[in-house]
């Protein structure tokens, strides 16, 4: 057993050593019939003791690649707020999570053990008033190259753009930056070895990214038969949220006196939402999942996620992948292998012949402690 002090509440770890008696998911072609847990590492090789037995379907620690941990629907939350977000994407399986901005500096998160590993991309950067009030560093073009090299070395290799929002002059959704500033803010984020990626709902934002060298877009609802081509060609990832395209009706209903034009395009880019996500994958566009908790949406439901991918058509192995193996390797983290960080789920049924399974891990384990 091992003892370690978490924000004032003393976390034991259950096991040293875990016999995983499989099948082990190593990856969509690799099925070892069991593995162990030593010292919080993955390996393949019998231990001379076992601490405990967990029998089932092995699967890595699934991944919510866009979720907000220290965020609110009024922008920054508590320490023990945020601390619980994190929980509860760790009870539910998901144990890598990207930060998709936060104006919380949620570092310490790191530093625990019994909390799933965080990649942070600092906090987004909006347009002045182009946002949600007091989630974003809002400024104008001018500064969006500072802006961007600050946030690229805050956070953990990636920096999070509004690419869009309401423009209340149009009445709808336009662009958030010029693309010439655009181009110049991703070559500095690149300099600095981090990953850029953009909120993007419309249509109009999506060229002038890519084109500027965008390396992930998030919702990506405005793609079409014109910039689908140009994201597989260039290979941008999309992190689609479907559980947060959801929302869209009851985003426009508010909006419909006021901004109808804005609110009839959420309605359209809602109705298509699970055709775009399909069109995308055809075209070759890399999917992962991401459930855009935090703000006003609920953390812990990643299982969700990936069966919103099955309702777009993909197959139980291809909306598995998109949350386990593929998105692993996508943000530059280890699956199962010999000598990797033993975070994975049990499950009592295979998930790739039932998905709903995701809802219902009968273990968690994270750096080789049953949580």
């Amino acid at each position: 057993m091992v003892a370690y002090e978490g924000r004032g509440v003393k976390c034991k770890a259950r096991a040293m050593a875990l016999h995983l008696r499989g099948p082990v998911l190593v990856g969509q072609d690799d099925e070892r019939p069991e593995a162990w847990a030593v010292d919080g590492r993955i390996t393949f090789d019998r231990p001379p003791t076992v601490d405990e037995v967990l029998e089932g379907w092995v699967l890595p620690g699934l991944v919510d690649a866009h979720c907000h941990i220290g965020l609110g629907s009024h922008g920054e939350v508590a320490p023990e707020v945020a601390e619980q977000q994190a929980v509860t994407d760790r009870d539910a399986g998901a144990l890598l999570l990207r930060d998709a901005g936060s104006p919380a500096d949620t570092r310490w998160v790191q530093s625990r053990e019994d909390l799933p590993v965080l990649i942070r991309a600092g906090r987004h950067i909006a347009r002045t008033r182009r946002y949600i009030r007091d989630f974003a560093n809002e400024v104008e073009p001018e500064l969006l190259v500072a802006a961007v090299q600050e946030q690229a070395r805050a956070g953990d290799g990636w920096v999070k753009l509004v690419g869009d929002w309401i423009d209340r002059d149009t009445g709808d959704l336009a662009p958030c930056w010029p693309t010439d500033v655009l181009a110049e803010a991703i070559a500095a984020a690149h300099a600095l070895g981090a990953r850029v990626t953009a909120h993007c709902f419309g249509e109009e934002c999506l060229e002038p990214l890519v084109l500027a060298g965008i390396d992930c877009i998030e919702h990506a609802t405005g793609l079409t038969e014109q910039t689908i081509p140009l994201l597989a060609e260039r290979d941008v990832a999309i992190v689609p949220t479907l559980i947060n395209v959801a929302t869209f009706p009851d985003i426009a209903a508010p909006a419909a006196d006021k901004f109808p034009l804005y609110a009839r395009h959420m309605l359209a880019l809602h109705e298509r939402r699970y055709a775009t996500v399909t069109t995308a994958r055809e075209a070759g566009i890399r999917v992962f999942t991401g459930t855009d908790a935090g703000g006003s949406l609920a953390h812990g439901r990643v299982a969700e996620e990936v069966l919103e991918l099955a309702a777009a058509g993909f197959t139980p192995l291809e909306a598995l992948r998109a949350a386990t193996w593929d998105a692993r390797r996508w943000l530059d983290q280890s699956g199962l292998e010999e000598g990797a960080s033993a975070d994975l789920v049990v499950y009592a049924a295979d998930p790739r012949q039932d998905l709903e399974t995701l809802k219902h891990p009968t273990a968690v384990v994270l750096r080789g402690a049953v949580r």
